[in-house]
Parts: structure tokens; sequence; C-alpha cells
């Protein structure tokens, strides 16, 4: 048992290394949010709030979906409307992203169809998800 809490103590130096400074010391986080708030026009309190929910409400959405995937939950009124919910929070963290950065909400939407439709044309193919073009990101 030694070797393993050994191999997991040097992974865990390991990481320490190569984390951000911003990561590892509060006064280098503010550093770090007080510099994009100075230099943008970034609201960065929406910004995180945005972020960290999208993350946390995506994931809620797809643990439902796992459930009934791969679980046998059932694909019933209750659960559809526990997504519906779901969705619903996902909107209002995106939307808190948008007003974070100054976008309209629905120029993001259009821009997404263009991208989608310069990547994919008319149809999608697999070979067009995995092989993009150049500043396709």
């Amino acid at each position: 048992m030694k070797g393993a809490t050994e191999f997991f103590n040097v992974y865990c130096d390991f990481v320490t290394k190569v984390t951000s400074d911003p990561s590892l010391k509060i006064e280098k986080l503010k550093e770090s949010l007080d510099n994009i708030q100075d230099n943008s026009d970034i609201d960065v309190p929406r910004l995180l709030t945005g972020a960290l929910g999208l993350g946390s409400e995506a994931g809620e959405f797809v643990e439902i979906v796992k459930k009934m995937v791969l679980q046998g939950k059932p694909a019933d009124e209750d659960n559809i409307f526990h997504m519906k919910r779901e969705l619903g929070d996902i909107m209002w963290y995106w939307v808190t992203a948008c007003m974070s950065l100054g976008l309209d909400p629905v120029e993001v939407i259009m821009e997404n169809q263009k991208k989608l439709e310069a990547r994919y044309g008319k149809q999608f193919t697999i070979d067009q998800s995995e092989v993009r073009a150049k500043g396709d990101l």
C-alpha cells in the first residue's frame, strides 16, 4: 500500500506544478479577476455565475439522461418535466453569460447557425464533424 500512497503523493506534486498561480493562490486569483474586470467590458461576477451555473445545470440534465439511458429510469412525463426545468436553468445561466459579455443572445444563436452551416452545409456528416477546416473551432 505504501507504493500506491507514494505514487499518489508524487502525482499530487505534479498536479501542483502544472497548475496556474490563480488556481492555487487567492491573491493571484483576485489579481486575475481584477485584471479581466479592469481591462475589458466583461462583467466578471456574472461571467463566473454563468460559467459555473452552466456546468452544474448541464450536469443535472445529463444525470437524468444517464439514468434513463443506462439505468432504466422511465422516459415518462415526470422525467421530461424534470429535464424541461433543468433546460430552463441552463437557459437562465446561458443568458447570464451572454449578459456578462455584452452579447445579444439572438446574435449568439445566429452566429452558431452560421458556424454550423459553414461546417455541415445542408446535411450533417461524421467526416465534417471530425475533420474540421482550418479556423473552425
